[in-house]
């Protein structure tokens, strides 16, 4: 289990994300620190949407690292070991039928359990911090309309689950994977990334602009 002073919990914050990236930008950080958080008042998600999330329900957490050892042309290795973590950490709880949707998103059979945002801090060409926001839904049961198909821990076992716990469990399996990343073993971390990816080589519809049309997912 991480060690207390590298795991912080806030009752309630913006973003946790933005509480790392403040930490990180006032020399306060150091490779490894988490933070997280019961609420979150302005969750972010990918491509500039909010992440929701019911206060004491979820795991909101965002962990600092130093990935010095990777340039900047590595970073999709960052983000598919971290996308790997939370499929082991979830399929634990939720069986075989628990995928990762490309690039980081986590899924069980056609709906959304989790989402990963990486937001990097580079000094010219070196890529010094990487701020990982995780959201995982584990005892929320009624979400919004704007959430598309979303599902929890809860609603998949029917059990309820100690957050900070789980959240502790799901950071001792980060710390354990980012070696993998150091020794820059990236055959094996594709390799295992393509095989939990969702609907790999499967035909899936598509829609957009009115019309809707198949394609093979690779």
């Amino acid at each position: 289990m991480p060690e207390d002073r590298f795991f912080k919990i806030l009752d309630t914050v913006d973003s946790t994300n933005n509480y790392a990236m403040a930490r990180v930008q006032a020399g306060m950080a150091s490779h490894g620190m988490t933070w997280f958080a019961h609420e979150q008042t302005a969750g972010k998600g990918q491509r500039g949407k909010g992440w929701e999330t019911q206060p004491g329900k979820n795991i909101a957490m965002s962990i600092v690292f130093q990935p010095e050892f990777l340039d900047a042309r590595q970073q999709f290795y960052l983000s598919a070991t971290i996308a790997l973590v939370c499929f082991e950490f979830f399929s634990r709880y939720a069986g075989d039928e628990t995928k990762i949707k490309w690039p980081n998103d986590l899924f069980w059979r056609d709906r959304k359990a989790g989402g990963v945002l990486i937001e990097n801090v580079f000094h010219g060409k070196k890529w010094k911090w990487a701020i990982v926001g995780i959201g995982i839904n584990i005892n929320q049961v009624n979400f919004g309309k704007a959430v598309k198909n979303p599902v929890s821990l809860k609603q998949i076992t029917g059990k309820e689950f100690d957050t900070v716990a789980l959240a502790k469990e799901l950071y001792a399996l980060l710390i354990k994977k980012i070696p993998e990343l150091t020794a820059k073993s990236f055959d094996k971390i594709l390799e295992d990334y393509n095989t939990h990816l969702y609907k790999l080589n499967k035909n899936v519809l598509l829609k957009k602009e009115g019309s809707i049309f198949s394609k093979i997912d690779l």
